[in-house]
C-alpha cells in the first residue's frame, strides 16, 4: 500500500487532511517561473526542454511543498506531434494549422509516430521521477480528445467551440474519424508517460461543457472510456483522473461510467452537491474558485475550510476549480495551504 497522501486518496481512503496540488501550479503567478521561461526564450522550447520543463514542475513543490509535482508540458503538443502546425501568438495564446474535412483528418501523421515529436516530454518525467521528494506523487496529463479535437478544427481557443460543432454537424464521420485518432495518440502518450515514471495520470476535458446530450456520451464519455480502459489494461493499479469541466449534472455517474479512479470538479458546482451525487462513486478533486487566489482575504479561508469540510466524509484531492491564473498572489496559495493543512 503506497504511503503518498494523492495516491491513498485514490485508492478511496479518507485521509484527515486532504493532500493537495494546483492545475498550472508551475506557472506565470510564480517569479521563478517567469525567470525560467525567459531563459527558454519561448513557451514551446520550455516545453521541449526536459531539464527546464523539469525544474519549472518542480518549482512549486520547492516553494509549497504539495503533495502531486504534475509534468509541465501543454494538451496541444499531441496535435502537433500528429503533425499539425503549433505557435503560441504574444499575448493571444496557441494557433494550430486547422482541420476542417475528411482529407485533413487523413493527412495526420500515424499514431504511431508521436513519439518522435515527443519524447523530450517523457525524458521531463523521467528526471521529475527521480528527483521529486519521496512523498510527492507524479501526474503526467493529456487533452481529452473532444478539447483537443476543438483547437484543431478552429486553429484556436474559442468562446463556444463553435467550430468543432459546425463540423460534427457537417459530418460527423470525419469528425469521429479525428476523435478516434485524438484518441489512439492519448493512449499511447499516457502509456509513454506512466513507462517513463508518471504514477497517476489525468484527463483534461476543458471544453466538455459544450457537448450535450448523446454528443456528451459519444464525444467525452465514450473517448474517456476507451483511454482509461487501455490504460488500465496495460497498467494495472495506474489511477486515472478525468476532468470533463462544467459538465454539471454530468459528474454524477461520470466515474462508474468512464472508470475513473477520481473525478475532478470545476467550481460551477457546489462542494454540498457533489459530495452527495459524485464522491460517492470514489475520490473527488476540487474544487476553489481560483478567483479567491487573486482576492484572497478571508473569503479565500473560509470557502478552502468550507470545502475541506463538505468533501470530509470521503476520499478528496484539494485542488481548483480550474488553473490558478497569472494575477494570483504567491502568498495566497500560503493561506490557502494554512487554511487546509492547519
Amino acid at each position: 500500500m503506497s504511503q503518498k497522501p494523492i495516491l491513498r486518496a485514490l485508492s478511496g481512503e479518507r485521509l484527515p487532511v486532504p493532500p493537495v496540488w494546483m492545475m498550472r501550479q508551475a506557472g506565470r503567478y510564480l517569479p521563478e517561473y517567469r525567470a525560467t521561461r525567459a531563459q527558454a526564450g519561448d513557451f514551446l522550447s520550455l516545453c521541449y526542454n526536459p531539464d527546464l520543463a523539469a525544474e519549472v514542475t518542480l518549482q512549486p513543490i520547492r516553494r509549497y511543498g504539495f503533495d502531486a509535482a504534475i509534468l509541465f508540458a501543454d494538451i496541444l503538443l499531441v496535435p502537433q506531434a500528429l503533425g499539425a502546425d503549433l505557435w503560441f501568438a504574444t499575448g493571444e495564446g496557441p494557433r494550430l494549422s486547422t482541420i476542417t474535412d475528411a482529407a485533413g483528418v487523413a493527412a495526420l501523421k500515424p499514431v504511431d509516430a508521436i513519439h518522435d515529436t515527443l519524447n523530450p516530454v517523457y525524458e521531463t518525467v523521467r528526471i521529475l521521477a527521480r528527483e521529486l521528494p519521496p512523498e510527492v506523487t507524479l501526474i503526467g496529463f493529456a487533452g481529452a480528445p473532444w478539447t483537443v479535437a476543438t483547437y484543431m478544427i478552429a486553429g484556436r481557443g474559442t468562446p463556444d467551440q463553435g467550430p468543432a460543432h459546425a463540423m460534427k454537424a457537417a459530418d460527423r464521420v470525419a469528425f469521429t474519424q479525428l476523435i478516434e485518432r485524438i484518441t489512439d495518440a492519448t493512449i499511447e502518450y499516457l502509456s509513454a508517460q506512466i513507462e517513463a515514471g508518471a504514477e497517476v495520470v489525468k484527463l483534461f476535458d476543458s471544453w466538455a461543457g459544450s457537448l450535450k446530450g448523446a454528443d456528451f456520451d459519444d464525444f467525452a464519455l465514450a473517448p474517456a472510456r476507451r483511454i482509461i480502459a487501455a490504460i488500465k489494461a496495460r497498467h494495472p493499479g495506474i489511477p486515472v483522473i478525468a476532468f470533463p469541466r462544467e459538465a454539471g449534472p454530468r459528474y454524477a455517474g461520470f466515474a462508474r461510467a468512464s472508470g475513473a479512479d477520481c473525478v475532478a470538479l470545476d467550481n460551477s458546482v457546489s462542494a454540498d452537491w457533489a459530495a452527495a451525487e459524485v464522491q460517492k462513486d470514489g475520490c473527488v478533486q476540487g474544487n476553489l474558485d481560483p478567483r479567491l487566489l487573486v482576492t484572497g482575504g478571508a473569503a479565500l479561508e473560509t470557502e478552502t475550510r468550507r470545502i475541506v469540510q463538505a468533501f470530509s466524509k470521503g476520499p478528496h484531492i484539494f485542488n481548483l476549480g480550474h488553473g490558478i491564473t497569472p494575477e494570483a498572489d504567491p502568498e495566497n496559495v500560503t493561506r490557502m495551504l494554512a487554511a487546509i493543512r492547519g
